[in-house]
């Protein structure tokens, strides 16, 4: 059964940082495409950061230069490393996963619908 479970949200400031961890279990996470989403509200969930199979990354334009995705995989764990907060970035973040890869190299245009396997999210919130 595969399971991620997220956790490093929080509340910041402007300026801030924080690193999400999303631990996975059930199976290997260089075998799949992972990735991190963020949804506020009802709004559609958006792709942020993805990672192929293979260790490239790539990111939606609106977090390049600020977030970075990054795997440890003795632990089996994917990271997400949050740098230079605004508001705009106070979302709920879910951890994602695929074994298609298919449209995983552009994050900001990827649908909710090509990911398998979800986590539970957890909240980050930016204040000014």
């Amino acid at each position: 059964q595969v399971q991620l479970v997220e956790s490093g949200g929080g509340s910041v400031q402007t300026g801030g940082s924080l690193r999400l961890s999303c631990v996975v279990s059930g199976y290997t996470i260089t075998s799949m495409c992972m990735g991190w989403f963020r949804q506020v509200s009802e709004k559609e969930r958006e792709g942020v950061a993805t990672v192929v199979p293979g260790g490239t990354a790539f990111y939606a334009v609106s977090v390049k230069d600020r977030f970075r995705i990054s795997r440890n995989t003795a632990e089996n764990t994917v990271f997400l490393q949050m740098n230079n907060l605004n508001p705009e970035d106070t979302a709920m973040y879910y951890c994602a996963a695929a074994e298609s890869c298919l449209g995983w190299h552009l994050p900001g245009q990827l649908l909710a619908r090509a990911v398998a396997y979800w986590g539970q999210g957890t909240q980050v919130t930016v204040s000014s």
